[in-house]
């Protein structure tokens, strides 16, 4: 393994690893207004949501690391404290892309990127008509992380108003991921879609599951059980009975089948979902 210490490293190559490592993130593309109302529209994906009550946004945009200037969305919520926070899908990708141009001060990134000004309801700064949510917030608080270039300016929004597209709604009026299509970026030029890594995880069970460490030996120390197969045989309330061990075993024919069959045979279970025959399979 190739270690560093972050000091030994230039700006440039140190921001490279944690884009990279850091990843995939989620896009903020935050729409502003300055001090004379010209809009200003850039994607940050140093983002995320950090409160639901407050509902709390942070986004920040860094200090170039080539020459140390701030960037004209920092400027314009410095003097307005207000800013609109869009999604980014799969549809507008490319064009959210194109506004990350370093246009010059007062040129308006929504024409440059053909997207739709939509007038906000309470904040000043427009809408991207074309994002499936939209959040207006008012701006509690920036944070300064350092003078120097790369350094990090933490902008604490606090939602005001959201929009949703009706489209992406399911019927019971919650949010359909993949009808959402959100983009996250990554290091270097690459960005995931959301929409096609998509993977469920059961929630650890409110009554508690039996836990990792209480498995037997031989299934902990397993060559062929992952870490992630541990893991949902870890999250089960309680063993199955030795009578439902045995009659899934008379069925399935698997007490003639070796230690490493067995495991091979629950791992596939596991792949499915199927925790509880994996269980039996094993314990029989």
């Amino acid at each position: 393994m190739t270690s560093f210490e972050p000091k030994d490293l230039s700006t440039a190559k140190l921001h490279g690893y944690l884009l990279s490592a850091v990843a995939p993130r989620p896009i903020a593309f935050a729409s502003t207004i300055d001090k004379n109302g010209n809009p200003n529209l850039s994607p940050f994906s140093f983002f995320n949501v950090f409160s639901a009550n407050p509902p709390i946004l942070i986004f920040s945009p860094a200090r170039r690391v080539r020459d140390n200037t701030t960037k004209h969305t920092l400027e314009n919520a410095e003097s307005t404290k207000e800013v609109v926070i869009n999604v980014v899908n799969y549809n507008i990708v490319q064009q959210m892309s194109l506004s990350s141009t370093e246009y010059a001060e007062g040129v308006n990134e929504f024409d440059k990127a053909g997207l739709t000004m939509l007038k906000s309801d309470i904040v000043k700064p427009f809408r991207v008509a074309e994002s499936p949510v939209q959040f207006e917030c008012k701006i509690n608080e920036i944070i300064k992380l350092g003078t120097e270039g790369g350094a990090g300016n933490l902008i604490i929004c606090e939602v005001v108003k959201l929009h949703i597209n009706d489209t992406v709604l399911n019927e019971s009026g919650s949010i359909d991921q993949e009808k959402l299509d959100l983009v996250a970026r990554a290091g270097g030029s690459y960005y995931s879609r959301a929409k096609t890594g998509f993977f469920e995880i059961p929630k650890p069970l409110s009554t508690l599951g039996i836990g990792v460490d209480v498995l037997p030996e031989v299934i902990k120390n397993s060559t062929v059980l992952t870490g992630n197969d541990l893991g949902l045989l870890g999250n089960v309330e309680a063993l199955p009975t030795k009578e439902a061990i045995n009659a899934f075993a008379e069925k399935h024919d698997n007490i003639t089948l070796t230690e490493e069959e067995k495991h091979k045979k629950a791992q596939n279970l596991l792949s499915f979902g199927d925790v509880e025959s994996a269980w039996k399979v094993l314990l029989s």
